[in-house]
């Protein structure tokens, strides 16, 4: 589905990614996590065509995605905070999506049900909580039925309930055979959703696994305990 190949980007001196080798199929979900400044927005952004990596490709079925356009439409995105024209309304924003999408086809409006964004749609975004936002942000990237989605840090800032609602729909998601990459530093959230994790520290994959294979080699029950468990033994073989 997606296949990231000796993949390096550099900003001037500084290195953001080295030599990045990573496989992602349909029907997962995975996590995308380490430090902050460790390169995981860098990363995402290289897929979103935001960012054009210094060497190596990037392959949406089998086709390189570099100095294309098109593949974006099979692309949701939610980006951590999103910013919208200030005079807008929620409405306006949404309209405004689709006329630039002109799309034919059948829109998943599920999220504007489940989150009742209908209330509000005459509420300017200057107007919004940080939350309400993510909701705005959230509905468009699943709002064309793509076949890929990148969720940037996707629960921060929402309430329980609204996290409750938008996990239940990335699985539902998941289970569509949609191929699912998510950002966090909230690995208790996690738990239920995802099927493999990548750590990155430094511009560069320390591990990528199967959840069952992490929770396995770790004996422990939790991701957020099996990395913690990975980490700290990393430290430790570093520190002799």
């Amino acid at each position: 589905m997606i296949e990231i190949k000796n993949i390096y980007k550099n900003f001037g001196k500084l290195e953001v990614l080295n030599n990045i080798n990573l496989r992602f199929q349909k029907g997962e979900c995975i996590a995308l996590i380490g430090p902050n400044g460790c390169g995981k927005t860098t990363l995402i952004k290289t897929i979103l065509g935001m960012v054009i990596p210094t060497k190596g490709d990037i392959l949406l079925d089998q086709k390189s995605i570099l100095k294309e356009f098109k593949y974006r439409e099979n692309i949701g995105y939610m980006p951590q905070i999103g910013r919208y024209p200030d005079y807008m309304t929620v409405g306006q924003i949404i309209e405004m999506i689709k006329n630039i999408r002109n799309s034919n086809q059948v829109l998943d409006e599920d999220l504007i049900k489940a989150f009742e964004l209908e209330k509000i749609v005459d509420k300017q975004m200057r107007t919004l909580s940080g939350g309400t936002t993510q909701k705005v942000s959230a509905t468009l990237a699943f709002l064309f039925d793509p076949e890929v989605l990148i969720l940037d840090e996707p629960t921060a800032g929402l309430d329980p309930l609204a996290s409750e609602i938008l996990k239940e729909k990335i699985i539902k998601e998941k289970e569509k055979g949609k191929l699912i990459l998510i950002t966090s530093h909230l690995l208790s959230e996690l738990d239920d959703l995802i099927t493999q994790i990548i750590y990155m520290q430094d511009g560069a994959v320390h591990f990528h696994q199967t959840i069952a294979d992490l929770l396995q080699a770790t004996n422990e029950q939790k991701i957020s305990k099996a990395i913690a468990k990975i980490l700290k033994n990393k430290r430790n073989e570093q520190n002799h």
